[in-house]
């Protein structure tokens, strides 16, 4: 019997399983203590090689969901082997009558894992046994929960660029999603898509939460990058509330259920490490909208509301600038 070896086993087991459970099963708790560094660091290291718009950070997500994986089935399978190793004897190798060796205990729990085992070695008891029940049971129980968890992120991935080409197929700028919601001298048009990309992003926003892992999957165009699409929306909105006169605005309980939805989405980023800008990006520029005839308020009144969301708008900021892309979004990006 060794105990120290014992013990190993089972605090890496436990802490993976433990990380595996939080990641793939708590809705509210985001990535588990081992993911979240995981995919932090993978990131920071890629984006201190990659550039804007590269092949290598659009595979960051692939990479990253991959990687966590192989971490937990590695520490799994790490953890029985050191538990194994713990019992003198824990295997009996069937073929040459003897204890296993390390390479047995680790071909052992490989194929106990995912085969339910050939017979070349047996659990020398009924602990060890037992032990053999519990390697096979963890092994389907990452099969099920990493299959539900991969089926899950992809999904999302795929909602988050559809809420992305939602809103940059209204505007590539705030300015612009306004301009163009302006018709026949009121902002009408804008109800539905508003509304409808609200509900789109609360929904996204609770996969952010149950998926951080989604912040990193960024995308080569603009157009498809959430990051730049809430962004967007939420200028948008902030022109809306703050830079159109009350009578011109479109609905109250709309713009305030807009501006909740975007509130859901930035409290995600800290999951993900992504931390608010130092300094605060350049507001919208109103001119733009007085091209159009669109109706609006005193540079000077829009400029001491702006100043008024210092806090929200570095949000914004640290969440572009962390995907890699620049504010504000231009035309043709």
């Amino acid at each position: 019997m060794n105990p120290l070896y014992l013990i190993i086993g089972i605090v890496i087991l436990g802490v993976t399983v433990i990380d595996l459970l939080w990641t793939t099963l708590w809705v509210d708790g985001g990535a588990g203590p081992l993911s979240s560094r995981l995919t932090s660091w993978v990131w920071q290291k890629l984006r201190s090689i990659g550039s804007q718009r590269s092949r290598m950070l659009s595979l960051s997500g692939p990479l990253i969901l991959t990687l966590t994986l192989v971490m937990w089935v590695g520490f799994i399978w790490a953890g029985w082997t050191f538990i194994f190793a713990g019992g003198d004897p824990s295997l009996i190798d069937t073929r040459d009558p003897g204890p296993a060796s390390w390479t047995g205990r680790i071909y052992f729990v490989a194929y106990t894992m995912f085969t339910m085992g050939n017979g070349d070695f047996t659990p020398a008891n009924g602990v060890w046994q037992i032990a053999t029940a519990l390697t096979t049971a963890s092994g389907m129980l990452f099969v099920t929960l990493a299959v539900s968890y991969v089926l899950n992120v992809l999904s999302a991935v795929s909602q988050k660029r559809s809420f992305a080409g939602s809103v940059t197929g209204l505007g590539d700028r705030s300015e612009t999603f306004v301009r163009n919601g302006w018709d026949d001298g009121d902002f009408r048009g804008l109800d539905l898509p508003i509304n409808t990309l609200s509900s789109d992003l609360d929904l996204l926003a609770e996969q952010h939460k149950s998926y951080p892992i989604l912040h990193y999957y960024h995308s080569e165009q603009a157009k498809t990058s959430s990051a730049m699409a809430v962004a967007i929306f939420d200028e948008a909105t902030t022109i809306l509330r703050h830079g159109v006169p009350e009578a011109d605005r479109p609905t109250h309980a709309l713009i305030t259920n807009a501006r909740s939805s975007a509130d859901s989405y930035l409290e995600t980023l800290s999951g993900a490490f992504i931390h608010p800008a130092d300094e605060t990006p350049p507001p919208p520029d109103l001119d733009r909208l007085h091209e159009a005839d669109v109706p609006t308020v005193s540079d000077a009144e829009f400029d001491d509301a702006v100043d008024d969301l210092l806090d929200r708008r570095r949000k914004l900021l640290g969440m572009v600038t962390a995907d890699e892309w620049h504010w504000p979004p231009v035309d043709n990006q």
